[in-house]
Order: structure tokens, then C-alpha cells, then sequence
């Protein structure tokens, strides 16, 4: 076995349907893969489709427990359902924790703002998961094992920021993660650990955020930086760049979306949707 395989095979998932079956869709991509599961890594015959691979940056939560989050909500107005009277507040949003509904709150939209910026700077866990369905009128957090997500960087929305409508990350976090590559080897582990920002610092720095496929469809993903860069010229009132004629990525760049106004996310790179 190489180095590949065995990395290939430990990201490897089965699903538990009958190899002889004449159904189809069960083998299909479904939309909601994107990014979690690798569309070109599979077996050929019986198992096509059956057995798959997950995604690069693909993982998969452990879980974590949801008490703290309800204590907060609770000391933040959110009416629990035994003193909830409908005839009173009948427009409130429903909370739910891990599919149990725990309360209700009369102002939503403060609340996930709170909750999202508690999880951009690592006061929840970053695998808490929220998803407010504005049509519902429900807002569901999830924080138990076994969903899938994957991180994406996080587009700064706030307007009062100087940076709104661009990426959180800057070049201060890009130094820091140069900076990582001059911590000496031999240096004590619990010393490295206190001075190596990588991959954790920025998590924990909200530049980048795991998102899983419940929450992916209430959230504006752009494609790449540079589209989001064009995208933000387009609402300044600047025409579209002139298409280069000899363009080597013109079949993978997307077609972008005049409606679309706000990004929340930006994908880290498309190449990101496949697998080992």
C-alpha cells in the first residue's frame, strides 16, 4: 500500500444499501454533497456510488455538550416552553437544541448574531452549528456528533467595520502563520503549542468557520477571493472587467450572480471538493 491509499482509505464511508439493487439515486451526487464528499472518488461496478470518500477539508464533528448554550440563551430572554403562553407572543421564534425545542425568543435576529460571534471567537465550540430559518420561524443549533462540515473563510458583513464586504482574513494572520515556520523544533511542546498559531488560530480568530450542510443553505458562498473583490465593484456602480480572450480559467470560474448582494462565506479553493 502507498501513503495515498492508506490516507484514501481512512476517509473512505459505505453505505449500507444492497449492491445488486437497480435504484439508482442512491449512486447519484445529490447538491447537498458539495464539498463533503469527493464527486470523482469511487469504485467502478457494484459499489459505484455506494462506497464513497470524503472531501479534503470534509470533517466530522465529536460532539459537544449542549447545556452551557441553553443556560446562556435562557440568560439572554429566551422563554423557556413551560412558562411560553402562544396567545401572548404569537410571532415568537421557536428555539431548538439538538431537535428538542428548549424556548422560544422575541428577537431572533439579536440572538443569532450573538451566538455567531460567540462561535467566531471561540466562546462555543466551533462545531456548534446555527440555523435560523426565517420563514419558520425557527432557529436550530445543533451541537451533537457525527454531522458533517467543512470550513470556509468568513466574509466580514458588519457595517460599521472598515473591511465590510471582505474577507476577515488579513496580513496580520498571514504573518502570523509565517511567523509559525521560525518556531525552533527542539523547543519545549507546551512552549510551541503557546507560540504556533496554524490552522487553530485561525479557527479560533473567526477567519475561518466550519459549516455543515443544514447550515451551508442559509449562507451566500462566493467562489473565490477575486470574485468577491468583483462582486464588490459591481454594487460600487463599476462595470464588469473585460473578459480576457486567452483566459486559461475561464471554464472553472463561475458565472457570477448580479442579484446577489451580500457574501457571508467564501470558499478556501475549488479544488477543495475532492478527495484524497
Amino acid at each position: 500500500y502507498t501513503y495515498a491509499s492508506t490516507l484514501s482509505h481512512l476517509r473512505r464511508t459505505n453505505t449500507p444499501i444492497g449492491r445488486d439493487g437497480k435504484i439508482a439515486k442512491p449512486r447519484q451526487l445529490h447538491n447537498t454533497h458539495w464539498g463533503l464528499v469527493c464527486p470523482a472518488e469511487t469504485p467502478e461496478g457494484q459499489a459505484c456510488g455506494l462506497v464513497k470518500n470524503l472531501a479534503l477539508m470534509c470533517y466530522i464533528t465529536v460532539g459537544t455538550p449542549s447545556e452551557p448554550i441553553i443556560d446562556f440563551m435562557i440568560q439572554r430572554n429566551m422563554e423557556v416552553l413551560e412558562e411560553f403562553e402562544p396567545q401572548v407572543t404569537p410571532n415568537a421564534t421557536k428555539v431548538f437544541v439538538n431537535g428538542v425545542w428548549v424556548g422560544i425568543h422575541r428577537d431572533p435576529a439579536h440572538l443569532v448574531n450573538t451566538m455567531s460571534s460567540l462561535r467566531r471567537r471561540n466562546m462555543i465550540s466551533h462545531e456548534v452549528s446555527l440555523i435560523r430559518d426565517i420563514r419558520e420561524r425557527e432557529f436550530k443549533i445543533f451541537t451533537d456528533a457525527g454531522r458533517v462540515c467543512r470550513p470556509l473563510f468568513v466574509v466580514d458583513n458588519d457595517p460599521k467595520s472598515e473591511s465590510c464586504g471582505s474577507l476577515v482574513l488579513n496580513k496580520e494572520h498571514i504573518r502570523k502563520l509565517e511567523q509559525d515556520k521560525d518556531i525552533p523544533a527542539d523547543l519545549d511542546p507546551e512552549e510551541r503549542r503557546e507560540r504556533y498559531f496554524g490552522w487553530d488560530g485561525l479557527v479560533k480568530s473567526g477567519v475561518v468557520e466550519y459549516v455543515d450542510a443544514e447550515e451551508e443553505e442559509t449562507i451566500m458562498i462566493v467562489m473565490t477571493p477575486e470574485d468577491l473583490e468583483i462582486s464588490k465593484q459591481l454594487q460600487a456602480g463599476y462595470a464588469l472587467p473585460e473578459e480576457e480572450l486567452h483566459d486559461p480559467n475561464k471554464r472553472v470560474r463561475s458565472i457570477l450572480s448580479q442579484k446577489a448582494h451580500t457574501w457571508t462565506h467564501c470558499e478556501i479553493h475549488p479544488s477543495m471538493i475532492l478527495g484524497v
